[in-house]
């Protein structure tokens, strides 16, 4: 690429947890600059953090709407060519939605919105507009996720009979919302989180991931919601029976009260012929399993000639060099700034580049008001 995307940032103030990790992740591989922010509704915060960035003056703005419609007014060669939104749920749809009527491509943190009538507005809008717009669902941008998914649609696994995906956590299992505590107020506070805490905050992770790797949807699901610490007032634990379009049966866990749990999402595949599993913990690892036969192993290298292409090019290193998190979002950027450049160039877009679209974001907001109509209706079987 001939020079780097230029990105502005919407929310990840100083004392934010998201914002620092989306611009170490941005800035990994050397291709998207940050050139101006608007990193918090409080406008001395925002300034603060943009000094702290070294960013020119002009470009710290005090508010969204006021960097979208200024970088608008600003030459091609100098203004964001696109906007990673990185604030609570409630303000994720309007500033995506100023920022494509202005001509700006989206990079946006999941869930997608704070309604599903505000992801279809968005999805409306991306189809009007012909712009780019891509998700943060970390998680499939792994290397051995890529492998996993490569594995299936070779069908090296047979035909998909089973999917169990889990993410348990432990840090709400105390109502530590009632303390302050910055991230557990606003996710458990449903005028900024939605209808949803647990399901929307990590069960659409669950979700995605397994509909990524298997390519397959969920047609119907049957949920148990609960919000187990009292005085809470949205969801802090969920367990989903799911049914696929290829009549595979699954399940699903989210919770964020299993106590001493960091973040361990977990998926498992069983197809006819063999099965997988990998765990985000220890994300290197791919393990695949097969009766009468041993136990094996892939793991991610960017010299691993036996990888598919798809995994080789989500790696950086050489085999034992671990490979993280961080990595795993940059290649999320480095995928959406290379179809920029490619968007702006007119020039086929290695699909193999890929990175979660809007149809992603729409689909799981839909998961996440079906899973709280089935919990409210005493876990009764909803189509999705």
């Amino acid at each position: 690429m001939s020079s780097k995307i230029r990105m502005g940032m919407i929310g990840g103030s100083l004392d934010a947890f998201i914002g620092s990790v989306h611009r170490m992740a941005a800035a990994l591989d050397g291709t998207i600059e940050l050139v101006c922010g608007a990193f918090s509704s409080n406008a001395a915060r925002s300034i603060q953090t943009g000094e702290a960035l070294h960013l020119p003056k002009e470009r710290i703005y005090a508010s969204y709407e006021e960097m979208i419609v200024q970088e608008a007014q600003l030459p091609a060669d100098v203004r964001m060519q696109f906007v990673s939104i990185v604030t609570p749920n409630h303000l994720h749809a309007q500033p995506a939605l100023l920022a494509l009527k202005h001509g700006f491509h989206v990079l946006c943190e999941k869930p997608l919105a704070f309604s599903v009538a505000e992801a279809e507005q968005l999805g409306i809008q991306v189809k009007e507009t012909g712009l780019l717009f891509g998700l943060t669902h970390t998680y499939t941008a792994y290397p051995m996720v890529k492998e996993a998914r490569d594995l299936i649609a070779k069908g090296k696994l047979g035909t998909i009979r089973k999917i169990i995906v889990e993410y348990p956590q432990g840090w709400l299992s105390a109502p530590i919302e009632s303390d302050g505590q910055k991230q557990a107020g606003w996710r458990t506070d449903p005028a900024q989180a939605g209808l949803s805490c647990c399901v929307g905050d990590i069960g659409t992770h669950a979700e995605n991931i397994a509909e990524y790797i298997t390519g397959l949807k969920i047609t119907e699901l049957s949920a148990d919601v609960s919000s187990v610490v009292a005085g809470r007032k949205l969801d802090d634990d969920a367990n989903i029976l799911l049914r696929f379009d290829n009549g595979a049966k699954g399940v699903l866990i989210a919770s964020q009260i299993a106590n001493g749990e960091e973040n361990e999402l977990k998926i498992r595949v069983y197809g006819e012929h063999a099965g997988l599993e990998w765990l985000q913990s220890e994300p290197n690892t791919l393990i695949v399993k097969q009766n009468d036969q041993p136990t094996q192993l892939r793991r991610a290298g960017a010299n691993h000639s036996y990888l598919s292409e798809h995994a080789r090019l989500h790696c950086r290193i050489p085999a034992g060099h671990p490979e993280g998190y961080i990595e795993a979002m940059a290649n999320i950027y480095r995928n959406f700034s290379k179809a920029v450049h490619s968007f702006e160039d007119q020039i086929t877009h290695n699909p193999l580049l890929d990175y979660p679209t809007i149809e992603d974001g729409i689909r799981g907001m839909k998961f996440i008001e079906t899973v709280i109509i089935s919990g409210k209706e005493n876990a009764t079987w909803k189509q999705l």
